[in-house]
């Protein structure tokens, strides 16, 4: 098949050219920076430049590519990774403006489908409890604190621009929702791997919150999967076997990579220093991916945060 991946030079990006050129796709990588341009090249891709947001150029090089499929992994984030709110701006707009752009565009150049990625912070902050969360389970349409909500609500513009041009017959829009992404050019881990090395990387209260997390490679797997076989108008939750406490998951970090055990920091004191840190790292975020695995015949490499971790080690 003939793929533009949109935010080819990116965390997600790179590894998922390697896998689409590896199964035999022609790919053809889109990046903001002309410097990038060696770096999909050296990966067998076809290079183009362009910004999302600048609609006459985008038009023309999707339809110079002529794709079957155009992969939306356009995200704005700091290199280490967000610690707060306005980190995410600008991913918010690529979210909501720059998914109608890609759509649209995509339509025009008569791509078949599209996947798009999103997140499960779409689940909203805060205790879901133990239950693992299904696709079927509620958005947040509301936040515990206002500013959270922002960066929910272009999640969920991101997801209603796919899956309505997929409702609308116009486009085959698949949906993946990623648990947080960790592994080897991922900001978030390459922060904190660097935040725990110098024992800057606390557990908040008692460390009892809940994430799910996913190696970059098999996020790259599961998108290559939905490619290949998601179904149209369909969200799949792209996450490991395990979610794990931040209190397990940092103290098995600290072991791999030799580095101190994380300080406490109460949570009071955490709400003061950092609003966004406290709330995100106290929430449960405990999500199940077995619509991936039975719909997308999909088995991530890296079950828990355990066979995850030890490649940092490598």
């Amino acid at each position: 098949m003939r793929i533009f991946v949109a935010g080819a030079t990116g965390a997600m990006g790179v590894p998922l050219v390697k896998h689409l050129v590896a199964a035999g796709h022609h790919v053809t990588g889109m990046t903001r920076s002309e410097s990038k341009r060696s770096l999909l090249e050296g990966l067998s891709a076809t290079a183009v430049v362009a910004d999302v947001f600048n609609r006459e150029r985008l038009g023309a090089v999707l339809r110079e590519a002529k794709p079957d499929v155009v992969v939306h992994l356009l995200t704005a984030l700091p290199k280490l990774g967000p610690v707060r709110p306005a980190d995410l701006v600008a991913t918010n707009r690529l979210r909501i403006e720059g998914t109608k752009n890609l759509v649209e565009a995509a339509i025009s150049a008569g791509a078949r489908r599209l996947v798009a990625e999103s997140i499960v912070l779409v689940y909203g902050y805060g205790d879901h409890g133990s239950t693992l969360l299904t696709e079927e389970a509620p958005v947040a349409r509301t936040s515990p604190r206002p500013w959270l909500q922002p960066t929910i609500d272009a999640g969920l513009a991101l997801e209603e621009t796919v899956l309505s041009a997929a409702r609308s017959g116009r486009l085959e829009g698949v949906v993946l929702r990623f648990g947080f992404i960790y592994g080897a050019g991922a900001g978030s881990t390459e922060g904190m791997v660097a935040m725990m090395k110098k024992r800057r990387m606390p557990l908040i209260g008692e460390g009892s919150g809940v994430w799910s997390w996913i190696h970059v490679n098999d996020a790259a797997e599961a998108t290559l999967a939905a490619i290949e076989r998601g179904r149209s108008g369909a969200v799949y939750n792209i996450v490991d076997d395990e979610p794990v406490t931040w209190r397990d998951y940092l103290n098995h970090a600290a072991r791999v990579l030799g580095a101190p055990s994380p300080f406490r920091l109460p949570l009071w004191l955490a709400r003061l220093a950092s609003p966004y840190a406290a709330i995100s790292l106290t929430s449960r975020f405990a999500v199940s991916n077995a619509r991936a695995r039975r719909e997308l015949n999909w088995r991530p490499v890296y079950p828990t945060y355990r066979e995850g971790l030890a490649t940092l080690s490598r």
